[in-house]
Order: structure tokens, then sequence, then C-alpha cells
């Protein structure tokens, strides 16, 4: 399997060009490659990802348990990496606080960023930590237009900052195989979601860079069921994620009011 400990990482190198695809806004690019030598400072300006982190990892671990065959689902469950034998795409991988602790889990993992020095970052991190990613500098579009087929594509905390939600979404949902699993997370475009991601979570509380996101760009949850119908894909799982401040930490619920996340699967054939 090609993310294993001590396998080669494939793919494009440091200096390579994606192409410019629809769904790449280089001003959202150029805005989190300033920030690419800090994605592994706990304390630093992803200390919002790095808490929802677990809830992410958990969500998308029982997503691909889910769509998996009774008796392998049994048996992945109990195992140290239940996630062996998938093939997985991380879009908008930024410095791999995703792509790191499913390979850990045994997956396969292809992790894509269209901002180089965050690729460069995230490959030399997950080196330090003798895990082989395959990362490459590289759009959701161009892995599509290659042929590339995965069990799941994640496009987590991304849909936000693309250009075009249209050509992205088209892009990630050819990328999965039959049967195949996509999994998105998002914020709503509400009143609490701009109240609570921009104005406390940027210019108050500093848990994001200042001008991390664009409101008008936040995804109503309709809008994402209505766009993954399109693709012909179908919503197994909505769920919100919210801050719990009495806990010091973030749990799925039913508000969906702010940030959410999705399970959606292709059809077998």
């Amino acid at each position: 399997m090609m993310a294993q400990e001590g396998s080669k990482p494939k793919g494009p190198g440091p200096g390579a060009e994606p192409a410019t695809d629809p769904s790449v806004d280089p001003a959202e690019v150029e805005r989190f490659a300033a920030f690419a030598e800090r994605w592994w400072d706990r304390h630093g300006a992803f200390r919002a990802l790095h808490a929802l982190n677990p809830v992410r990892i958990a969500y998308v671990r029982d997503a691909l348990l889910a769509g998996r065959e009774p008796g392998a689902r049994a048996e992945g469950a109990a195992a140290l990496k239940p996630l062996t034998g998938l093939r997985l795409l991380d879009v908008g991988c930024g410095g791999g606080l995703m792509a790191e602790p499913l390979c850990r889990l045994g997956a396969d993992v292809v992790a894509i960023d269209a901002a180089e020095a965050n690729v460069r970052a995230a490959r030399h991190h997950a080196e330090e930590q003798g895990l082989a990613i395959d990362y490459r500098h590289a759009t959701a579009e161009a892995l599509a237009a290659d042929g590339e087929r995965f069990d799941a594509v994640l496009a987590l905390e991304i849909v936000e900052h693309v250009a075009d939600l249209d050509a992205f979404a088209e892009a990630c949902a050819s990328l999965i195989k039959p049967g195949g699993t996509f999994v998105v997370a998002t914020l709503n475009r509400t009143l609490a979601a701009y109240a609570l991601a921009i104005v406390a979570g940027e210019r108050i509380l500093g848990w994001l860079p200042a001008g991390s996101h664009d409101w008008s760009r936040f995804v109503r949850p309709a809008e994402m069921v209505r766009l993954l119908r399109r693709r012909g894909l179908t919503v197994a799982d909505m769920r919100g994620m919210v801050y719990n401040p009495l806990a010091g930490g973030w749990t799925t619920s039913p508000n969906l009011s702010v940030n959410y996340i999705v399970h959606a699967r292709k059809p077998d054939t």
C-alpha cells in the first residue's frame, strides 16, 4: 500500500505546478500558503482545526467503515488499522492534519493542495513522523483528468475557499469509485456562522487568521444536498459540529447552524 510506513511516496515534486483549474482561487491559495510553516503549531494560526480534528477523524473513520461489507466492518473496527485496504484522497490537505491520522489508521492516502508551500510543509512533517503519504501539488480537476479513482474523497473545510463550487464538486464526484464515499465539511451561510466563525473566531478570539473566510461562500445544507445529488451522490448522514466551551472541545450535534459535516455515497453502478 502507498501510505504505509517506509514506502516511497509518488507524485509531482515540490516544484511542480498544478493546472489553473476553475475551482482554484489564487488569492485563497496565497493566503493559506503564507501560513504553511505553522500548520502543526497547535497554539498557532490553525489551533481551531487542531481542536476540531478529533471529531473530524472519528466521523470520517465511521463513515468509511459504514461503507464496508459487514464482515470487513466487524473485523476492521477491532483492528489497530481499520482503514487498511482503502485508498483515500484528501483534497485541500493543507499541512496534513487529516492525512496523517488517516494514514496511521491504515488508509492508503493521497493528499493534494493547490499551494506548493503547504505540500512541502506537509511532506516534511510526514517524513519526520515516519509516514509515507502521497502528497501532490495538484488539483481535483487534474487528478480527475488523469483518470484517478479512490474509495473515498475528503473535502474538509475547503469548499468555502474554492472559486467554482460546481466544477469542484464535479471533479470530486468523478474521482470516487462506484460505491465509494464522499465526506464534506464546511460552514453554513447563516448569521450565527458569520458571528461565530468570522467575528468571534477570526477577529476576537483569533482562532484563525483574519480574512480566512468569506461569508458569501458559505454553503447552506440544502444547497449542499442539491449539489451532491446533481453529481449522482446520495447523502447518507449530515451532522453539525459544535464547540462546547464547558468541555473545552468539539462534538457532533443536530445543530447545523454553523459547522456541519456530510457523508455521501456514490451508487455501486
